[in-house]
């Protein structure tokens, strides 16, 4: 099983309560400014938007969207092709970072930071270091990490923008939440592996399906590591233990990006800045 990824005190960060505490806009500022969900999957072009805004940069939802190149699940297809859009559905970091400097014309780069494996950080403490800085942070979080016993296993991972942190919570739009430093930390620490529900598996097989695809035809080869059609065949025979869940690789990277206008000297700074050090 997994480690679970908690927040780590280094250092002194704990000493003062400030050091864990910066808001890009205050919570009446992110209710009247934040940008709603644009479009299916397009969680990334969303934060987009948003970060664009944050740094002073008015883009159409449209065109984020459009540099973002959002992916779409193929719900109509075959089990073979519906899984592998669910592994790339919505977008990357990769893109996020793509998208935001395309539609700015140039005016705005990206740094992603993975905190997968885990890294020595304390979530909150280095968000407000940036935060105060001029920079703005978007997670890129997989949900199905730390749900509580009894509640449902969301079928996605999650871009989200961080407009604020405080000791121990985190503040973030689409949808305006604040949540625990353990809570998103966990989310943020995650395997590039998605869980697809029975009934999505079950709803799209027939007897023409050809599942050696799922192994034999794809480039990435966690298809075959994770032996993704075997886990089909069980579900499909019942055996036990039963499965809710098959698991497939995910194109996601957990972590956050930094955003930051390229002339800015902060900008300079965040392309030079040292990757997380493993903990």
């Amino acid at each position: 099983m997994e480690a679970e990824c908690e927040p780590v005190p280094v250092g002194d960060e704990e000493e003062d309560e400030e050091e864990h505490e910066a808001m890009l806009w205050s919570f009446q500022e992110a209710l009247e400014r934040q940008t709603l969900q644009i479009g299916a999957s397009a969680c990334g072009a969303t934060a987009v938007v948003d970060v664009l805004k944050a740094l002073g940069v008015d883009v159409a939802p449209e065109e984020a969207d459009r540099c973002v190149k959002t992916r779409l699940r193929r719900n109509e297809a075959p089990l073979p092709e519906y899984l592998l859009s669910r592994s790339h559905a919505g977008a990357t970091h990769a893109q996020l970072i793509h998208g935001a400097q395309g539609a700015s014309e140039g005016k705005v780069i990206g740094r992603f930071f993975h905190l997968y494996p885990r890294r020595r950080i304390g979530l909150t403490h280095w968000l407000a270091r940036w935060i105060r800085s001029g920079a703005v942070p978007v997670a890129t979080m997989n949900m199905q990490m730390g749900v509580p016993e009894g509640e449902e296993v969301p079928d996605a991972w999650h871009h989200q923008l961080i407009f604020g942190v405080s000791p121990n919570a985190v503040f973030m739009t689409n949808p305006l939440d604040i949540e625990s430093e353990g809570g998103v930390h966990q989310r943020l620490c995650s395997e590039s592996v998605l869980l697809i529900r029975r009934e999505d598996v079950l709803l799209r097989l027939n007897p023409d399906c050809c599942l050696s695809g799922l192994s034999e035809h794809q480039s990435d080869p966690r298809w075959r590591a994770m032996d993704v059609e075997g886990q089909v065949k069980q579900m499909v025979r019942g055996e036990e233990p039963r499965l809710t869940h098959i698991r497939i690789p995910a194109a996601y990277r957990s972590g956050v990006t930094l955003f930051a206008l390229r002339e800015s000297e902060l900008g300079q700074k965040l392309l030079k800045a040292p990757e997380l050090p493993l903990l």
